[in-house]
């Protein structure tokens, strides 16, 4: 009898144990994602809040998140879609520097217009964190990316663009759409932009000045 009491009470702590193992996944599963509230404005917090939520939602897959944006982003009114166009051109000029250029040249090889632009896409497509930090000193992408990612993300550049269409219905563009007011603004970052920032570098200065990068990359 006595066997068969401790036989029922390993089975019964067993079975509690499993259950409490199983709410806590759970919990875990449901708070690794946490809900996305929009607000009113559109500004730089809802701007990376945006991005943020698309990074945990994707997985890094760049299609997903491209994906996520263009959802999210076609829930907000035309106007301040309008306005995440304009944020993402303030960012994209602002890390026009001639250090993220080199952090480009050693993480990818080379470098030339069309993929410095997509690098800089890219690393606003990181995060705010990784952003922020980087223009302030590229060596903290070292320890911040994985050897083999691809640091362009090009579609970036049109999520504005295919979330004002799915909210207006509008399906061509006119001088009413995201790009169109955010150039009139002065804000290009193409033919129009403003010089690169920051002092040119030759090849062979960039080991001594990103060493960390250049020993992970190279």
């Amino acid at each position: 009898m006595k066997n068969y009491i401790l036989f029922a009470i390993l089975i019964t702590t067993f079975i509690s144990c499993g259950k409490t193992k199983k709410n806590n996944s759970e919990k875990v599963d449901k708070s690794e994602i946490k809900e996305f509230v929009k607000n009113d404005k559109m500004d730089k917090t809802e701007f990376w809040k945006i991005i943020e939520y698309s990074i945990a939602k994707s997985n890094e897959n760049k299609s997903e998140k491209e994906k996520v944006i263009i959802e999210k982003l076609a829930t907000y009114k035309p106007e301040q879609i309008i306005e995440f166009e304009l944020i993402f051109r303030q960012l994209i000029i602002e890390a026009d520097d001639y250090k993220i250029m080199g952090a480009q040249k050693i993480i990818e090889g080379y470098v030339s217009d069309d993929s410095y632009l997509y690098f800089r896409c890219w690393l606003i497509g990181k995060g705010e964190k990784i952003y922020t930090e980087t223009l302030k000193n590229p060596e903290f992408l070292s320890e911040n990316i994985n050897q083999g990612e691809e640091a362009y993300f090009e579609e970036l550049m049109y999520v504005a663009t295919n979330a004002f269409k799915i909210k207006t219905g509008k399906k061509d563009e006119d001088e009413n759409f995201p790009r169109d007011i955010a150039i009139g603004k002065g804000l290009d970052y193409d033919f129009g932009a403003p010089p690169t920032k920051g002092v040119d570098w030759k090849e062979e200065e960039l080991p001594k000045t990103y060493p960390k990068l250049w020993a992970k990359f190279n």
